[in-house]
């Protein structure tokens, strides 16, 4: 089976030198890497900037921002049988981003922001008969919002988790999909949980 895996934040820049960005720190994209990776399965991972180790006999496609992000999902999503989204994408983007670091002033400015592409979405509108999982983090609502982006996004299944996790070796998450309703919460160390998903995904595939 071949396995697209995204990775790690992005960043947006807005000058020369400083970006948008947020705390995620790739680890439960690499696990998920390493766990289908250790499965026989042929992986290729897009990281955004992490600083983790990618795991051995895997191919990994360095990214930096959205667009970037998007554009090798992209490239790659059509050779794939699954694709496991669990890069956090930066969700908006400077519209006009300076050529130069401006010098500090006392005086406030503004930064105008866009939204990036919904990478996930994209690769749903095309995905075919792939498996296509997601991931929903949330602070309310985490189970009506997950469902709805599910549908929204036409992933096959969706794990949702709470913030806590970000940064975190250990998680609770909880699966859901249209077949099977939801499932969890389930505890354990993101290397645990990686290895679930991929043995979900296997079940999706050989379901089809």
């Amino acid at each position: 089976m071949k396995i697209l895996v995204s990775a790690g934040p992005t960043r947006e820049y807005f000058d020369s030198v400083r970006f948008i960005s947020n705390a995620s720190s790739g680890r439960m994209g690499y696990a998920i890497a390493r766990a289908a990776v250790s499965f026989g399965h042929e992986v290729t991972l897009v990281s955004g900037p992490v600083e983790i180790e990618p795991p051995r006999g895997v191919k990994v496609v360095r990214v930096e921002t959205s667009a970037e992000m998007a554009a090798a999902c992209k490239r790659v999503f059509p050779r794939v049988d699954a694709a496991v989204m669990a890069a956090a994408v930066s969700d908006y983007r400077p519209v006009r981003p300076r050529a130069r670091k401006p010098p500090k002033s006392k005086r406030a400015f503004r930064v105008l922001l866009e939204p990036t592409e919904d990478i996930a979405a994209a690769l749903g509108r095309r995905k075919g008969r792939r498996v296509l999982v997601g991931f929903a983090l949330e602070d309310h609502d985490g189970r009506p919002r997950a469902e709805r982006k599910l549908r929204a996004k036409r992933f096959d299944l969706i794990v949702l988790n709470g913030p806590g996790t970000i940064g975190a070796e250990r998680a609770v998450v909880e699966f859901y999909s249209p077949q099977n309703g939801w499932v969890g919460p389930v505890r354990g160390t993101k290397n645990l949980l990686a290895r679930r998903i991929v043995r979900l995904i296997e079940q999706m595939l050989l379901s089809r």
